[in-house]
């Protein structure tokens, strides 16, 4: 499928003067479901051609959301309709804005930009930053991967096949679909693992839930009846971590570029990612839905344990096939978010060490970037396959560190997406900023309660609500005080021409203008990174070594 062709005097090709890293992040689109040339600056003028034309762009905002319900998202939200029913259903309502404005700004930083964020972030915070933002990814990933291999597991062990050849054939498919050095053959095994998540539907009306209650409790916020504040809490911070993770923000900035979408087709990848989050909120949807009413009434009810006891449980109450289904649906889950947790990690690197990093080449011309894509993914197959390997705490430091992490890769993403230097004519305005500011406010409060809870397994639901309160009024006299700071003075942002705009190479760029109250604020958010993530560390650790002693 080709999208329309080139008129007869195209425009001058805005990226030839752009930072791209790698020479192999220009040139003609190729998307799994169609094409469009570098140079094709034809209008879109018809709905055929709008229609061809998203058909080619869309893979990016699919990939990134669904790749976001993976072995992680089945275990929390299936626990949270096992435990608590629907009652948890307004978090998702709540995070599609955020999900949107978050991917949307990347998405900005990508096309604009043509460099990774791990990158951004080194040339415009410094090398500590830098470091920390590239160690803390590829620990955080590594451990998510290996959660992905265990969801592999529990699924094989459902259905009855061998944990050994099944985990090899996993890793071994995930690792070649990206190592053919074609970056359409890639996004279309994708694309094919994202149509096998759509498998949850169909268990809905296996075990009938009442709709009129789920269209309530997706509206209506509430807390469940009966249930302790704090194990609440820890849950709506799970899926809050495991439905806005940062590994996110690093895989959509680097595969856009990669696919080589420019500023010219925003709108069309903008629409790829609502595709992408409409999917994402429905696959979560209906698996609090369909646990919530097959264990509803049962001895089940409140005792999760792990998603193939949820398998064997929708068999027990749903039927074989919702069993089969769900086991299905994990099993490609987990490979989706295996591949773009790794991908991720290989860009970021490739990135940042100013390797090769693109699908578009061969192993033999990006060896270091393969190297690490496939690596990682071995590593994590081969410790999932380990005797006596401490998987529980695994997948628990997993959500406890992406909670405690999340916070400062939002900071990063506003500070990125306000840098003139970098944006230009697309940088945020005012509005947009203060509803970052809120959302990284709440992140701060539920990573400091996440944090609390894990050094405090006890903590009071008081200290719990103290937080809470606290924090929502220290946000309300930020913003009122930001209004006031604001009012009258807010730079008029000039938005001509900026379908042809890009971020010139790198070192063109002039030194990044922090203010003193940015300073300040990167140092207390450094000061909390070091003792929040120390101290879960250490506890983990201790867990770790108490497990065998």
């Amino acid at each position: 499928m080709q999208a329309p062709a080139t008129p007869s005097s195209p425009h001058p090709d805005a990226a030839s003067s752009s930072a791209h890293l790698d020479a192999a992040h220009k040139g003609d689109i190729k998307g799994a479901f169609g094409s469009i040339r570098q140079h094709d600056h034809a209008p879109r003028d018809t709905w055929k051609k709008r229609l061809v034309t998203l058909m080619a762009i869309v893979g990016p905002g699919l990939i990134v959301m669904v790749g976001d319900n993976d072995a992680g998202a089945f275990g929390t939200y299936t626990q949270a309709g096992q435990n608590y029913g629907t009652s948890l259903l307004w978090t998702l309502l709540l995070l599609v804005p955020v999900l949107f404005v978050n991917q949307e700004m990347v998405l900005r930083l990508g096309v604009v930009t043509g460099v990774g964020h791990a990158r951004l972030i080194f040339q415009r915070f410094g090398r500590f930053w830098g470091a920390f933002s590239v160690i803390d990814l590829f620990l955080l990933n590594a451990l998510t991967i290996v959660t992905e291999f265990i969801g592999v597991t529990l699924g094989l062990e459902y259905l009855g096949l061998p944990k050994i050849w099944g985990v090899v054939a996993a890793a071994a498919v995930t690792i070649i679909a990206a190592s053919t050095g074609s970056f359409r053959r890639f996004e279309r095994f994708m694309m094919v693992l994202v149509l096998g998540s759509l498998a949850v539907a169909p268990i809905v009306f296996m075990a009938h839930p009442p709709v009129g209650q789920i269209a309530h409790d997706f509206l209506v916020p509430q807390l469940p009846k009966g249930g302790k504040l704090s194990e609440v809490m820890l849950l709506i911070i799970a899926i809050v971590g495991t439905t806005v993770a940062p590994w996110q923000l690093f895989f959509q900035q680097s595969y856009v570029i990669d696919k080589r979408i420019t500023p010219r087709f925003m709108a069309y990848e903008k629409a790829d990612l609502v595709l992408g989050i409409l999917l994402v909120v429905v696959g979560a949807v209906a698996m609090m839905a369909f646990t919530a009413a097959a264990f509803a009434g049962r001895p089940e009810f409140g005792q999760f344990t792990d998603a193939k006891a949820v398998a064997v449980g929708l068999e027990r109450h749903a039927g074989h096939v919702a069993g089969v289904l769900f086991a299905i649906a994990l099993i490609d889950a987990s490979i989706i978010g295996a591949g773009a947790v790794s991908l991720a990690t290989a860009y970021a690197i490739g990135d940042v060490f100013k390797m090769n990093h693109s699908l578009h080449r061969k192993p033999r011309e990006a060896i270091g970037f393969y190297l690490i894509y496939g690596g990682l993914i071995a590593a994590a197959a081969a410790l999932v396959l380990a005797p006596g390997a401490p998987l529980g705490l695994l997948t628990n430091a997993v959500q406890t560190l992406a909670g405690v992490l999340l916070p400062s890769a939002t900071v990063f993403l506003l500070l990125l997406c306000n840098d003139k230097a970098v944006l230009g004519p697309w940088r945020n305005g005012r509005w947009l900023n203060l509803f970052t500011g809120a959302v990284i406010a709440a992140l701060v409060m539920l990573s400091v309660i996440l944090t609390a809870s894990v050094l405090y397994p006890d903590i009071s639901s008081g200290v719990i609500i103290g937080v809470l309160v606290g924090g929502a009024a220290i946000t309300l006299l930020a913003w009122l005080a930001s209004v006031l700071w604001r009012r009258g003075g807010d730079e008029v942002i000039d938005r001509a021409g900026r379908a042809e705009w890009r971020m010139p190479p790198l070192d063109q760029l002039p030194p990044p203008g922090l203010t003193r109250l940015e300073k300040t604020w990167m140092t207390v958010l450094r000061a909390y990174l070091v003792i929040a993530g120390g101290l879960v560390l250490f506890r983990i650790a201790q867990l770790a070594f108490v497990g065998h002693a």
